[in-house]
């Protein structure tokens, strides 16, 4: 039943968001043929877009002003449509009418975009369940597990609730949790957790945490409350609204009064029309939106760059955002004598080429980019879940694994390479030794490498007086050894979403509006709640990206920098065009009062304010900090 009212809801809201945009291209062509008189009527065309556009406007003002006493723009925007209708000024009443309802459906388009993250974040939850009991496997609801249920796993199967592996081996891929980029190898008494890939072997686990407790039903409730607690903008135009009312509403009544001359009045209310004040804003958004697009960035909140103007700390992801986010061969030792390194690293990418743990695929790939050439043919594969492979390349038999693989194999390492090889797994670094028969012939040793242009970009930042955090589900070790490398102070490493989700809210607390940049779903609730949300489009989940305000679409994080120094522009320019606004209003009305401007004087004074406001904002669109 809750499934049909949703889709009930979803179908009307289509339905009235298709209607909103079918009155909007009917009042756009209106106005178009009121302007260029096309072809005779018998009333002006612009009173179609006063009608679909501008009554709905006046209506919700009035509500607002008897239910809550709420006074915003939309109050102004109804006096100036009732003045220029008073006076003749047809189309500059259709006009605003149109620019504050197009306004309008933007923002219930993007309130739609956000709601299809949480949707998609939903289907990520696993359906089914296979319960054992005794020898018998039956498939069940993942909602009807219950604690202590034995469940098995097969390769490629999402893990459908937090639990603890009681029989097998196996590595699971933890992305969706952790943001790990490196499968996590897992064994008996090893937890884990719902919404998980298993990568290779089949297992047995006992259900721990089921139902609404898992792993994944919390993530999904941390992006549908993250938001909640996120403070909206509130337009300045919206601040300043009750005092121009006022000040307007008592300029007319004042000059009635005095000069008993109604024309004066009139006057008044239609030069403070505010075209040019409901312009400032939006022009100026659409004007950096336009060049952040130019950058790379896709911006789907026009407020998350007055957000971000105010922004005094940006925490990022490690993995997929300050790094590539795949693993690469950084490093390849031979330990024998009779090979070289290059040897060493042709036997690797031979018996690995059958292999689909990412490790594996990753030697292949670094191997062929390196050397251009073909992999030898290998036979025999034998994937060892947990511990590596072992492959027959030109006759001989090759294992490539981790330490585990040679320990059970019998084959020991000497003192010399362990010393060398202690320091790679504290730098995050893992390593793949390989042996051909019993002999230990040498190691590669893969990481995720970072970005070359990730630490000027951390550089530019502080120069902006923007503080970097690293929030990571990556171990300490690795994370601080990336953190030290880029120059970032602060790190919070081994974190989980609601982690990343307390560190977002540590700082709100404080009063320190924060960034966050990230890829994974494991992100999507921190992008969510941060004061403003940027994901990494090209290489991020499509539910990071729903839960961001800006999207990062070809992953050039030297961007970032332009794109603070843009927001901060931004919100200068919107602070002098509604100066000069209310500036040449308050001029206007002096002229007004005095009777020096008449009405059609005054509609041209604050038409032309209006197109100063517009050549400031589009200004914006080309500018780069120098």
């Amino acid at each position: 039943m809750k499934l049909i009212l949703k889709k009930m809801e979803h179908i009307m809201e289509f339905g009235g968001m298709k209607k909103d945009i079918t009155l909007l291209v009917i009042s756009g062509i209106a106005l178009i043929i009121s302007i260029f008189d096309f072809f005779p009527m018998p009333f002006d065309a612009a009173w179609i877009a006063i009608v679909l556009c501008g009554i709905p406007i006046i209506l919700e003002a009035v509500i607002g002003l008897v239910t809550r006493f709420d006074i915003k723009a939309d109050v102004l925007v109804s006096l100036a449509l009732i003045a220029s209708v008073c006076i003749g000024e047809d189309f500059a009443a259709g006009e605003v009418a149109f620019i504050m309802q197009l306004g309008s459906l933007l923002e219930e388009l993007t309130v739609a975009r956000a709601r299809a993250g949480i949707e998609k974040l939903v289907h990520l939850t696993p359906q089914t369940a296979r319960i054992l009991e005794g020898e018998t496997e039956r498939i069940i609801p993942a909602e009807q597990v219950q604690i202590d249920d034995v469940l098995k796993v097969l390769p490629g199967e999402t893990i459908p609730v937090d639990g603890i592996i009681i029989e097998g081996e196996t590595s699971i891929n933890q992305a969706v949790m952790t943001g790990e980029s490196l499968p996590v190898d897992k064994t008996v008494g090893d937890e884990v957790l719902s919404g998980t890939v298993n990568q290779f072997g089949a297992f047995r686990m006992r259900a721990a945490k089921v139902g609404e407790d898992s792993s994944i039903q919390r993530m999904v409730r941390l992006v549908q409350s993250a938001d909640a607690g996120k403070a909206k903008i509130v337009g300045l135009a919206d601040r300043w609204a009750t005092w121009i009312v006022v000040i307007a509403l008592s300029a007319a009544a004042v000059t009635w009064l005095i000069t008993g001359q109604i024309i004066r009045a009139v006057t008044i209310l239609v030069v403070f029309c505010p075209c040019a004040l409901v312009l400032a804003t939006p022009t100026a958004i659409m004007a950096v939106i336009g060049n952040a697009t130019k950058h790379g960035f896709l911006v789907r909140e026009g407020d998350a760059l007055e957000r971000l103007a105010a922004v005094k700390r940006i925490a990022f992801d490690k993995t997929g955002t300050l790094t590539f986010g795949t693993p690469e061969v950084v490093a390849v030792v031979s330990c024998n004598p009779a090979y070289s390194n290059e040897e060493i690293y042709s036997l690797a990418a031979a018996a690995e080429q059958f292999s689909e743990h990412p490790l594996g695929k990753a030697v292949v790939r670094c191997y062929r980019k390196e050397y251009s050439k073909v992999v030898s043919a290998a036979e025999k594969f034998q994937m060892i879940p947990g511990q590596g492979i072992l492959a027959e390349v030109s006759g001989k038999e090759v294992l490539a694994g981790n330490r585990r693989l040679l320990t059970e194999q019998g084959i020991k390492l000497s003192q010399e390479v362990l010393a060398e090889t202690e320091k790679y797994p504290k730098e995050g670094s893992t390593l793949i030794y390989l042996a051909v028969g019993q002999t230990p012939m040498g190691y590669l040793v893969l990481a995720d490498t970072i970005r070359p242009e990730s630490k000027k970009m951390i550089e530019k930042l502080e120069e902006l007086k923007v503080e970097p955090v690293l929030l990571t589900g990556d171990h300490e070790n690795a994370a601080k050894t990336i953190a030290a490398r880029l120059g970032i102070m602060e790190v919070h490493a081994d974190c989980m979403p609601e982690d990343k989700l307390h560190w977002i809210g540590v700082y709100q607390k404080q009063q320190e509006p924060i960034c966050m940049i990230g890829d994974g779903i494991n992100d999507a609730p921190s992008l969510k709640m941060a004061d403003v949300g940027i994901a990494m489009g090209g290489v991020g989940s499509d539910i990071a990206v729903d839960a961001a305000d800006i999207a990062l679409v070809d992953d050039e994080v030297k961007e970032l920098p332009h794109l603070f120094a843009l927001s901060r522009r931004m919100m200068l320019t919107i602070k002098c065009n509604l100066s000069f606004s209310m500036g040449l209003n308050f001029v206007a009305i002096v002229l007004a009062m005095t009777g020096i401007l008449n009405p059609v004087i005054g509609a041209l004074v604050h038409n032309a304010g209006s197109v100063l406001v517009i050549i400031n904002s589009a200004l914006l669109l080309k500018w780069r900090k120098k």
